[in-house]
């Protein structure tokens, strides 16, 4: 089930259990997990995409590994806030991967997030060959700390 804001995603979701977070790119899916106590985010894999039905076959399969409870997938607003050709395929993703899960599917905005993850590397002295090899789940990871965060705040209210 798509939940369309942060609230009813974490209504959603059954206590002490992690959730993933996803960076979706065009050749790529950056997965990153939290912990049970949904508190910090941390980069696990990249999934090669080949096509929609074996992606989120591997992509389910791991979560189910992983017993998690919920997906936040980054969602490439433009720097503006407007929704461009990268969003509605970030939706059609999740609509698709709905129909094969009843896991809770949330969005989260993204920007940046590779930005800030590139530049982590770079003060890690990560080769350009490592980097590149990682970016996309550690840029999933600054998604989901994002989300993290935010459940966070919520609960200190």
């Amino acid at each position: 089930m798509i939940l369309p804001d942060i609230e009813g995603f974490v209504a959603a979701l059954p206590a002490n259990r992690a959730i993933a977070g996803l960076d979706l790119g065009d050749k790529t899916i950056g997965v990153a997990l939290s912990d049970l106590r949904r508190q910090v985010a941390t980069p696990v894999e990249v999934i090669r995409r080949e096509k929609f039905t074996l992606d989120a076959a591997r992509l389910l399969a791991l979560l189910d590994s992983r017993q998690i409870c919920g997906i936040v997938l980054g969602l490439p607003l433009n720097m503006d806030g407007s929704e461009g050709p990268r969003v509605q395929s970030t939706r059609a993703f999740a609509r698709n991967l709905e129909k094969l899960t009843a896991l809770p599917i949330t969005f989260w905005d993204e920007r940046l997030s590779t930005v800030a993850a590139e530049r982590a590397l770079l003060e890690a002295d990560t080769s350009r060959k490592r980097r590149k090899e990682v970016i996309d789940q550690v840029a999933a990871g600054y998604i989901l700390q994002g989300a993290l965060d935010r459940l966070a705040h919520m609960s200190r209210g």
